[in-house]
C-alpha cells in the first residue's frame, strides 16, 4: 500500500459512480428485511446548497447507513419543494420562466448533492413543480373535497394594492408589502380552506404519544393549537343600546372579573363595524388596525392601541359601576367571540392597555405569602398561582375553584333570554387557508359555472397544468389575465366556465411528499398497502423553524389521507423527529459598513488580540458577531469551495464532530483542517496496518502483550459508537472513534515492529472494525480503506460489526478510599475480590498506613466494588 497522502479529490468520485452503478442505495418495496425510513426535510432549489443542507443531510445519512448496516431495507429519498414565490421573483428579475429557473438550479444542487457521497435512493427523487407530483395533491384534494375536508368562504387577507396579490404574514413589513412598499390593505375573499380545526382535540392529544419529538416541539405544537378553557360571558350594555343590548366576551380568567376595568372590540366586530359607519375616527383607527396584517405575533408585538366608542357596560359583579368599550388592535375577530374583558393586574396586554389610558388596574389574585395590604401591580401584570381576594364571595378561593364558582354564578343569571355565562373549549387553529393568487403553485383543480356552481375537475382530466406561455408584465397573478388557460367547458353542462386560478399554499406540496417517496411512480397519489408499510417515517430531520406549520399540517395531511383511504391505520407521519442547530461563522465588515465574505479575510493574532485584513488591498476590518450563516451578511462558505480543497468527508466529519448536534455548530478554519488531518491520520493508520500484516505472516504465537486490552477497547467502542449513532449523539460517536483511533496507534507503536500474531489479530481486528464504524461518516475513506485492508465487496455492504460480550466486562474496578468519610485514595482492584483481599490491599495504601500510624482501624465499611471507608 501506498504512504502518500489520501486524495479526496480522486477517491470521492470513484466511490460515488461504483455506488451509482451498483445501485447500492436503490430499495425494493418487497425487500423482507425489517423497513428504516429516513427523512431530511427536502430543499427549497434556491440555486446552490449551503452549510446548513451539508450538516442536515450528513446526519441523515449516518443514521441511513447506519441501519443499513444492522440488516434494514432503508428507504433514504430525496426531493425538491419546488414551488413558491421566489421563483416568481426570478423571473420577473431575470425575464425567465420560472420553471426553467427552478430545474436548472435543480439540477445544480443535485450534483451538489451527489457530490457529499449522501447514501440516497435517487431512483425516488421528486420535484413538487412537476405535474406527475401535482397531479395526484390535485386528486387528493378533490377526494378531501367529496369527504367534506375542504371549504370555500370569505376570509380576511393581507392585501398589496399595487402587486394585486395576497400576502403572507412573514411579507408584511411595518405595514407595508415587503415588495412594493405599499400600505396593505386588509380584504375579505373568498379562499379555500381545508378544515385543519375539525382535528383539533385529535391533533393536541396525540402530541403526548410523539415521545420521539423534542419536548421544545411539541410544547409549540400544543401552543400552537392553543386549548383553552373558558367563559362566553354576556355584558349588559348601560350606554349605547341603540347599538346592541349585550357585548359577548369569551374569557379563560372568568375569576379576575372583579378586577375587570374595560370591555375591547376587536377592528372586525360586527359591534365595531356599526359603529363606524358615519364615524371618521373610528374608521381611520380600524384602517390602521388592519395595517398590522393578520399575524398574530405583529398583533401581540405591536404598540397596544384602542378607541373609546362611546358604550359603556354593566359591571356584570358590581352593581352600579359601568365599564368603557373600546376597540383595541390586539383583539383577534377569529378567536373567541371578537370581545374581551380587560383585567390589567393579571394580564400584560391589558396592563400596557390600561396604563396608556389610564384605566384602574385593580388586583384580584393575591401571590402566595404576599401581603394583602401591600402587594402591588407595577409594569408587570401577575400571572402566577394563588388566591383570590377584593373579590367579595369569591375570596380565599384558589384560581381553579374560583373559575368554578363564578361560571355556576354567571350560569344560573340571564342577559337577553340567555345565561349570562356559558363554559366553552376554544382553539386557537383556525381552518388551513391555501389558496394563492400568484402562478407557480399547484393549480386547485376546480371550475366555476354560472349555471352548475363550482364543481372539481374530473379525475380523468388531471393534472390542471400551469400553463408556460404566461406573463409578468402586468401586477397580480398571471393566470387571472392569461387569455385563454382559465376559460374551459363546464364538466357538467357542457357551457362556458372558468377554471380557479389560485393556487396552492406550497405548505400543501410538503405536507405528503414523505408518502409518495413510498411509491413514486405509482398512478395514485400513493399505494395504500406500501405507504402504510413505511409509515410512519422512522427518523426525521429538519430545522426548528418547521416545528409549527409544517409539522402541523403535515399531521392533519395524515388524518385526512386515512380518512380517503390513501393510508392505512395510520395517523402520525413522523415517528421520530430531530430538528439540529445552524452553522453559524464570524461575521466581518468594513469600517464603513460593507459586509464582506470570509474568502476575501485575513485573520492575524497577537496573543489574545485578533484582527482582520481583507484580501489584496490590505484594507483593515471589524471582525463581528458569530451569526447564523446568510447571505445577507456574506458570513457563507461555499460548500463546493470546501468539496474541492478538502473533500467531502472532511466537511461531513467537521460538521458532525464539533459540537452535540441538536446546538449551533461554528464554522472555523481550524475545525475544518483539524478534520482533514483526522482523516490522514486514519489512513496512515491503515497503511501502517496493511504493512505490519504484510511482514507478519511468520509471527510467534507467544507473548501477546495488550491484546486483550486492545480488543475490549474495540468492542467497548463497537457498541458505544452504535449506542451513540442510534441516539443521534454524532459528537459522542466521534469522540469514541478518536479513542479508538489513538488506542490502535499506541497499540501500533509498541509493538508494530515484532508482533506476535495475537498482537496482529487484534490490530486487524481493531482496525477493520474502525473502518466499518467511520463509514457512517466518512463514506468514501472507509472505502478506500476497506479495499486496501483486502476486504471483499464494500464497506456499504458490510454489516455492522458484532461484539462479543466476554470483552465488555471489566476485570478490575476503582475503589474509592474514605478515611472518616473523606475520599483520600482509590484503589484498582480485581473486580468482586474478597473482603480480606480488599482489607490487606487498604491498608498497605501509603496514604492510609500513614494516617493509621501502625494503628489497627476502628472499623472498616466496605461497600463491594464500590467503596471503602476506614474509621480511626
Amino acid at each position: 500500500m501506498s504512504v502518500e497522502r489520501y486524495n479526496p479529490r480522486e477517491k470521492e468520485p470513484h466511490w460515488q459512480k461504483v455506488w451509482q452503478d451498483r445501485k447500492s442505495f436503490e430499495v425494493a418495496n418487497d425487500d423482507p428485511r425489517e423497513r428504516y425510513y429516513v427523512l431530511e426535510m427536502f430543499p427549497y432549489p434556491s440555486g446552490r446548497i449551503h452549510m446548513g443542507h451539508v450538516r442536515n443531510y450528513s446526519m441523515g445519512d449516518v443514521v441511513a447507513r447506519y441501519q443499513r448496516a444492522k440488516g434494514k431495507n432503508v428507504l433514504h429519498p430525496m426531493g425538491w419543494d419546488a414551488f413558491g414565490l421566489p421563483a416568481e421573483n426570478a423571473a420577473i428579475e431575470r425575464k425567465v420562466a420560472p420553471g426553467a429557473w427552478t430545474y436548472q438550479n435543480i439540477a445544480t444542487m443535485r450534483d451538489q448533492l451527489k457530490s457529499m457521497g449522501l447514501s440516497l435512493d435517487w431512483s425516488r427523487e421528486i420535484a413538487t413543480c412537476d405535474p406527475s407530483y401535482y397531479q395526484h395533491q390535485q386528486a387528493m384534494f378533490i377526494d378531501f373535497l367529496e369527504a367534506g375536508l375542504v371549504s370555500r368562504k370569505k376570509s380576511k387577507v393581507n392585501w398589496d394594492p399595487v402587486d394585486h396579490t395576497v400576502l403572507a404574514n412573514e411579507q408584511v413589513i411595518d405595514g407595508r408589502g415587503w415588495r412594493s412598499g405599499a400600505l396593505v390593505e386588509q380584504r375579505e375573499l373568498t379562499q379555500w380552506f381545508l378544515k385543519i380545526s375539525d382535528f383539533s382535540e385529535d391533533l393536541l392529544a396525540a402530541i403526548d404519544g410523539l415521545d420521539e419529538w423534542p419536548e421544545k416541539v411539541r410544547t409549540m405544537q400544543r401552543n400552537w393549537i392553543g386549548k383553552s378553557e373558558g367563559l362566553r360571558l354576556l355584558f349588559e350594555v348601560a350606554e349605547g343600546a341603540n347599538y346592541a343590548t349585550s357585548v359577548e366576551v369569551f374569557t379563560t380568567r372568568p375569576d379576575t372579573i372583579f378586577g375587570a376595568s374595560f370591555v375591547a372590540l376587536s377592528a372586525d366586530h360586527p359591534l365595531t363595524t356599526a359603529l363606524a359607519a358615519g364615524n371618521d375616527e373610528l374608521t381611520a383607527f380600524v384602517e390602521e388596525c388592519h395595517r398590522l396584517g393578520t399575524a398574530t405575533e405583529a398583533i401581540e408585538k405591536a404598540e397596544k392601541k384602542g378607541y373609546f366608542t362611546g358604550l359603556r357596560v354593566k359591571h356584570p359583579v358590581l352593581e352600579g359601576e359601568t365599564l368603557p368599550v373600546y376597540v383595541a388592535n390586539f383583539v383577534l375577530m377569529d378567536y373567541g367571540t371578537g370581545a374581551i374583558f380587560g383585567c390589567p393586574a393579571h394580564d400584560q396586554r391589558d396592563l400596557d392597555f390600561a396604563r396608556k389610558y389610564d384605566l384602574p388596574v385593580i388586583p384580584v389574585v393575591l401571590p402566595p405569602d404576599a401581603d394583602p395590604e401591600a402587594f402591588a401591580v407595577g409594569e408587570e401584570a401577575y400571572t402566577g398561582p394563588g388566591s383570590i381576594y377584593h373579590s367579595q364571595f369569591l375570596d380565599g378561593l384558589a384560581v381553579d375553584a374560583a373559575k368554578k364558582e363564578i361560571a355556576a354564578y354567571f350560569g344560573a343569571r340571564t342577559v337577553d333570554g340567555r345565561p349570562q355565562g356559558v363554559v366553552e373549549t376554544n382553539y386557537r387553529l383556525r381552518d388551513w387557508g391555501i389558496s394563492r393568487q400568484r402562478y407557480w403553485g399547484c393549480p386547485i383543480p376546480v371550475i366555476h359555472c354560472e349555471v352548475c356552481g363550482t364543481l372539481p375537475v374530473p379525475k380523468k382530466d388531471l393534472p390542471v397544468r400551469l400553463p408556460e406561455d404566461v406573463s409578468f408584465d402586468k401586477p397580480g397573478n398571471p393566470l387571472d389575465h392569461h387569455p385563454s388557460w382559465k376559460h374551459v367547458n363546464c364538466p357538467q353542462c357542457g357551457g362556458a366556465a372558468r377554471r380557479e386560478t389560485d393556487t396552492m399554499d406550497t405548505f400543501v406540496d410538503s405536507s405528503w411528499y414523505y408518502a409518495r417517496f413510498t411509491s413514486p411512480q405509482a398512478a395514485t397519489p400513493t399505494e395504500p398497502a406500501v405507504a402504510s408499510a413505511w409509515l410512519p417515517v422512522d427518523q426525521y430531520i429538519g430545522g426548528i423553524e418547521h416545528a409549527i406549520l409544517h409539522l402541523l399540517y403535515s399531521r392533519f395531511f395524515m388524518r385526512a389521507m386515512k380518512a380517503t383511504g390513501h393510508v392505512v391505520g395510520i395517523d402520525e407521519p413522523f415517528k421520530g423527529l430531530f430538528t439540529q442547530g445552524m452553522v453559524t461563522h464570524e461575521t466581518y465588515k468594513t469600517t464603513t459598513g460593507e459586509w464582506v465574505l470570509p474568502s476575501e479575510v485575513i485573520l492575524e493574532a497577537s496573543g489574545d488580540i485578533r484582527s482582520a485584513k481583507r484580501v489584496g488591498s490590505g484594507e483593515d476590518l471589524v471582525i463581528g458577531s458569530i451569526e447564523k450563516m446568510s447571505k445577507s451578511k456574506k458570513n457563507v462558505i461555499d460548500p463546493d469551495e470546501i468539496v474541492a480543497t478538502y473533500g467531502a468527508d472532511t466537511a461531513r466529519w467537521f460538521m458532525l464532530s464539533d459540537s452535540p448536534p441538536e446546538r449551533d455548530v461554528q464554522w472555523t478554519e481550524a475545525g475544518i483542517e483539524g478534520a482533514s488531518r483526522f482523516q490522514q491520520r486514519v489512513w496512515k493508520l491503515v497503511a501502517d496496518t496493511v504493512a505490519i500484516l504484510e511482514h507478519s505472516k511468520d509471527a510467534v504465537a507467544q507473548g501477546d502483550d495488550g491484546v486483550l486490552a486492545l480488543r475490549k477497547a474495540t468492542h467497548r467502542a463497537v457498541k458505544e459508537i452504535g449506542e451513540a449513532i442510534e441516539g443521534l449523539r454524532f459528537n459522542r460517536a466521534v469522540a469514541q472513534i478518536y479513542e479508538l483511533t489513538n488506542a490502535l496507534a499506541k497499540f501500533v507503536q509498541s509493538y508494530g515492529d515484532k508482533p506476535t500474531a495475537g498482537q496482529v489479530a487484534a490490530l486487524s481486528e481493531g482496525v477493520e472494525r474502525l473502518v466499518q464504524m467511520i463509514a457512517p461518516m466518512m463514506p468514501h475513506l472507509s472505502e478506500t480503506c476497506w479495499a486496501e485492508l483486502g476486504k471483499h465487496g464494500l464497506v456499504a455492504d458490510a454489516p455492522w460489526p458484532a461484539v462479543e460480550p466476554a470483552l465488555l466486562v471489566d476485570d478490575e474496578v476503582v475503589i474509592a478510599i474514605q478515611v472518616n468519610g473523606k475520599r483520600r485514595a482509590e484503589l484498582t482492584i480485581a473486580k468482586g475480590a474478597s473482603r480480606e483481599t480488599v482489607e490487606a490491599a487498604v491498608l498497605s495504601l501509603e496514604p492510609i498506613a500513614r494516617m493509621l500510624e501502625g494503628n489497627a482501624p476502628k472499623k472498616l465499611i466496605i461497600v463491594p466494588d464500590r467503596i471503602v471507608n476506614v474509621v480511626i
